[in-house]
């Protein structure tokens, strides 16, 4: 059971139960990383359904202006989340400006997840080692839960030993799930129909293969160390030898307090 059922909460899904060789268990592990939309999207009940799950970490890949509740959210939204620790680890600049103009028409798009990684490679470590440094109970999310969480669950899920025909298809499953649902006027997806959709996904589901294939270089590419990548890999297929660090969050802006809404 992938797929969860948090009230308020579309495209939510656990990243366990993905077939890696890397797992004692021969598949990711429940229960430990899930990836989702904006939290603010949450109801009371929606956030209960979470905790249940075993949420204690969010990192939150969006842009400071992005964080907070919007005409429509539930008025939990702007509640504190008690017992939550929101890490702000944001992949995007947009004051880079060669960032905006090379990734800002295809930030929809893996196309342009390679560009991310040359531009911003401290802000993609940062992203990795928050997910990384986290205890278990870990939800990742941007703004729609497809392009930037996609982009850090792919190389996430992939430094697990995950293939990348699978790792391409729970990315092709949050387009899927986003697609046509209106929820921001300025996403073009929210619009687009089923066979949009498809279309869109032939081209696009080999982009995401081919990152995730390299998967190692990347991870040269954005610096992160042997240790970040032991605790990064464990999330997901198990603690490494010798046990996990301290979890201490070195990497981002660390919001410590449990009332982070």
């Amino acid at each position: 059971m992938r797929a969860l059922s948090w009230d308020g909460y579309r495209n939510v899904r656990d990243l366990g139960g993905l077939p890696s060789p890397l797992s004692p268990t021969g598949t990711t592990l429940h229960g430990r990383v899930a990836r989702g939309p904006r939290r603010e999207w949450l109801t009371a009940t929606g956030r209960a359904d979470a905790l249940r799950w075993g949420v204690r970490t969010v990192v939150d890949l969006r842009n400071a202006d992005e964080h907070g509740p919007r005409p429509g959210d539930p008025e939990v939204a702007a509640l504190a989340w008690d017992g939550v620790t929101v890490v702000h680890a944001p992949t995007e600049d947009p004051e880079h400006e060669e960032f905006d103009a090379v990734c800002g028409p295809i930030l929809d798009s893996p196309e342009y997840w390679r560009h991310n990684v040359r531009l911003l490679p401290g802000h993609v470590h940062r992203a990795l080692a928050a997910v990384a440094d986290a205890e278990p109970g870990v939800l990742v999310h941007c703004s729609a839960g497809r392009d930037r969480t996609g982009m850090v669950v792919a190389l996430v899920l992939a430094h697990a030993g995950v293939l990348p025909e699978d790792v391409a298809a729970d990315w092709a499953a949050s387009v899927r799930a986003m697609a046509g649902g209106g929820h921001r006027p300025e996403d073009r997806q929210s619009t687009w129909d089923a066979e949009q959709v498809e279309t869109f996904l032939a081209g696009s589901v080999p982009v995401v293969a081919d990152v995730v294939g390299d998967v190692a270089r990347v991870l040269d590419d954005v610096g992160l160390d042997d240790a970040h990548r032991e605790r990064l890999r464990a999330q997901l297929v198990g603690r490494p030898t010798g046990g996990r660090g301290s979890g201490h969050v070195a990497a981002g802006r660390v919001v410590r307090s449990t009332h982070a809404p």
